[in-house]
């Protein structure tokens, strides 16, 4: 017996007054009705209702089971619609895990405008330049540098995360534009620490790619405080475009141009990454997410 429709036909009936009301609001003959809270008395072993020609009503045990099981069920009805719900509207816990200078300059501006329009969604945001396991950190979105994961994850590029290289105004005029990237060792370096190491500078000369890294004044994985030592002349630094955008707009930092390439990998197909599991974008909160988050670096980068 199927106790919880049974349940449910007991308790239109008893509000009805009458088995056809009561068949008529779930789309069954009358008779399904009647054989249905038959057997539920069955299973009791007790008589719930006292059943005429033309009503019903409740026996004495019926009325206090009645009393009993009708919030239940009704408290059941609206787990059951919270969870459809769910699986319509943008809301619950988010979990994010972005890189430390993504998430400081580009995602937080970009998330402050997302709980605005989205305010049943409640973000849990971790920012960390260790790489996370979209399944092993219970993650529901990713963002990561570097190359293209080799996951079976969804991923899409963001950003191009090409390393250039910067220096004051100030630190040109004491110290010298270099002309070439077989200059740099000659000069003062700021290096960014990834979790792999400080980023080499690496120069492409006579089709090879030699380290033309400068001795280092500062190697630390803060990227702002890299920032500030080379807008106050203190060194030359690499850093990824868009994360020097700004500085470069306001003129604080210069952009050093070499007829040889200049890179911090050989690999020159480094980007952002936004992750997330392929069955994950059918959830309405991580669809929206994904669209918004998407949306608003292509038009802002």
């Amino acid at each position: 017996m199927d106790q919880l429709r049974a349940l449910k036909y007991f308790i239109a009936t008893v509000d009805a007054g009458n088995f056809s009301a009561a068949a008529t609001k779930f789309g069954v003959p009358a008779s399904s009705v009647s054989r249905r809270i038959a057997d539920l008395e069955a299973s009791l072993g007790t008589q719930l209702l006292k059943r005429t020609t033309r009503s019903v009503s409740l026996t004495e045990v019926g009325a206090q089971y009645y009393a009993q099981v009708s919030p239940l069920v009704a408290q059941l009805q609206q787990f059951d619609q919270g969870v459809k719900n769910y699986q319509t509207t943008p809301k619950g816990k988010l979990k994010i895990s972005t890189m430390v200078g993504f998430g400081e300059r580009v995602l937080a501006p970009i998330l402050d405008e997302f709980v605005q329009s989205y305010p049943e969604i409640e973000l849990d945001v971790e920012l960390s330049d260790k790489l996370s396991k979209l399944d092993r950190d219970d993650v529901d979105i990713a963002i990561r540098g570097g190359f293209a994961p080799n996951e079976h994850v969804v991923a899409h590029k963001l950003l191009n995360n090409q390393f250039i290289a910067v220096a004051a105004p100030s630190y040109i005029e004491r110290y010298g534009m270099p002309q070439s990237s077989q200059d740099l060792p000659n000069h003062k370096g700021l290096f960014y620490r990834t979790p792999h190491g400080a980023t080499p500078w690496l120069s492409l000369i006579d089709n090879q790619w030699r380290d033309v890294s400068a001795p280092s004044v500062l190697t630390t994985n803060n990227g702002s405080w890299l920032a500030d030592k080379a807008i106050s002349g203190e060194g030359i630094l690499m850093m990824p475009e868009w994360v020097l955008k700004p500085y470069l707009a306001s003129g604080e930092l210069i952009k050093l141009n070499f007829a040889e390439p200049l890179a911090v990998t050989k690999n020159q197909e480094l980007g952002v990454y936004m992750l997330y599991q392929k069955a994950a974008y059918a959830i309405p909160k991580v669809k929206v997410a994904v669209d918004f988050i998407m949306a608003q670096v292509k038009s802002a980068y």
